[in-house]
């Protein structure tokens, strides 16, 4: 994947997010090699979000890139996150999705997209 996509993907799904209503508490956020692309809190939820972005939904939808292993690597760096924050509230893991169409782009968020055991 083109590495200005997925930094531009990554800046639009905060922006969906804050228009959502969702406020942002962290992006990039790192536990050893692993990343959380967005963490953010709405309704007592705190969010754990991960952003796939492509050029083409041609070959593969963005969301089935998010593999077992790298669900499992998301859920490993959610529960460093939420111990070191001491954080005591419900955890959810969202997908946004971002395909671009020539010069537009088609956003599709994924509340809940895969389960946890946190």
């Amino acid at each position: 994947m083109n590495y200005q996509l997925g930094v531009k993907g990554e800046q639009m799904a905060a922006e969906y997010l804050r228009n959502k209503g969702f406020k942002i508490k962290n992006t990039n956020w790192r536990f050893n090699h692993k990343e959380i692309d967005i963490i953010a809190e709405i309704d007592d939820f705190l969010v754990f979000v991960e952003v796939k972005s492509r050029s083409t939904d041609f070959f593969e939808n963005p969301q089935d890139a998010i593999t077992k292993s790298k669900q499992r690597f998301i859920l490993e760096a959610a529960e460093a996150y939420i111990m070191k924050h001491d954080i005591n509230i419900e955890s959810r893991f969202d997908v946004i999705a971002i395909v671009q169409h020539g010069k537009t782009y088609k956003i599709e968020h994924i509340p809940d997209a895969f389960n946890s055991l946190i």
